[in-house]
């Protein structure tokens, strides 16, 4: 990433800057994800939240039900009701998976995996030649990579 992302929510009350690439971006394509968005699919991309900059507003954080029991907390615009990021339990409010559909420009981060795979509705075909795993990818360090482990594993250290 040469330039810092920008995005917000769909009236603009809560923008925001992503100052640092991505550890990872998924397309997830669990049921659960599906009914969330109401899409085929979502893209999130997994970021440190300290390299989430609040541009303007803040989101009205709830927690939702999960597949694991756990539940997840949306951040959405208090005003229009978008997501804009999630935070899910393995890494708390410490690691932010913003919703690329966010973006202005939606096409800047691209899924690195597809995951969930065995419940991704039976159109779509995956033609980028991205991994894809049926449930989710069994070596972190395989699909990740040794500099965004990395920071995974610092962000993990400072939650203890």
């Amino acid at each position: 990433m040469t330039q810092k992302l920008e995005g917000g929510c769909t009236c603009g009350a809560v923008r925001y800057r992503l100052n640092r690439a991505p550890m990872i971006t998924h397309c997830c394509h669990c049921t659960w994800c599906q009914r969330e968005t109401g899409s085929a699919f979502v893209i999130n991309a997994v970021i440190e939240s300290a390299e989430v900059e609040l541009l303007a507003g803040a989101p009205k954080v709830t927690l939702t039900p999960s597949n694991s029991g756990r539940g997840q907390l949306i951040a959405r615009c208090p005003e229009c009701q978008v997501t804009v990021w999630s935070h899910y339990p393995t890494a708390g409010e410490a690691a932010a998976f913003i919703r690329v559909g966010t973006l202005d420009d939606k096409s800047a981060l691209t899924p690195d995996v597809h995951i969930f795979r065995s419940s991704a509705v039976s159109w779509l075909a995956l033609t980028d030649g991205k991994p894809a795993f049926d449930d989710y990818y069994p070596d972190h360090l395989a699909i990740w990579g040794p500099d965004a482990m990395a920071r995974w594993e610092k962000l993990m250290a400072s939650r203890s």
